[in-house]
């Protein structure tokens, strides 16, 4: 006998809840850009609230619809879980002290240990902070020189 859709919803209820919950933070963005004086400060925030907000639609909308029937985490370490969103908040608090660099540094050691799940070796240590720093030099650039973004 097959599942109704209420009840297959019942397991993916933290999926619904947390698209809802991305939803209601990109609303609450794009009307807080609407008291910003300056023009060219609003596009970002809204453009990148605009897209949550399509996205998590999207995931809710289809999370109700097709729900699957995993709930959604799966079997990993929460630990890794756990460190990587303390790291993400750790260097949005520390990048106005610290400045962006250093504190994409720390987000991106946070990420990539709670993302390596092989051992460790020199090639990748060095392999992947090579890469890493690589890639945040650009989007210092990027922001700082291509988009005129003041970075701390």
């Amino acid at each position: 006998m097959a599942k109704s859709a209420l009840s297959n919803t019942k397991g993916n209820l933290g999926s619904l809840v947390v698209s809802a919950l991305f939803v209601v933070v990109g609303l609450v963005t794009l009307w807080d850009t609407t008291s910003y004086t300056d023009r060219d400060s609003q596009v970002f925030p809204q453009t990148v609230a605009l897209v949550l907000v399509l996205t998590a639609g999207i995931s809710f909308v289809t999370q109700f619809l097709r729900p699957s029937e995993s709930d959604g985490f799966g079997p990993g370490d929460w630990w890794r879980r756990l460190l990587l969103v303390i790291t993400m908040i750790l260097a949005c608090f520390l990048m106005p002290v610290v400045g962006f660099l250093p504190a994409g540094a720390i987000a991106f050691a946070g990420g990539l240990v709670a993302a390596m799940h092989d051992r460790w070796s020199i090639k990748t240590l060095l392999l992947y902070w090579g890469f890493g720093g690589v890639i945040m030099m650009v989007f210092f650039a990027l922001f700082k020189y291509a988009l005129h973004v003041p970075l701390p």
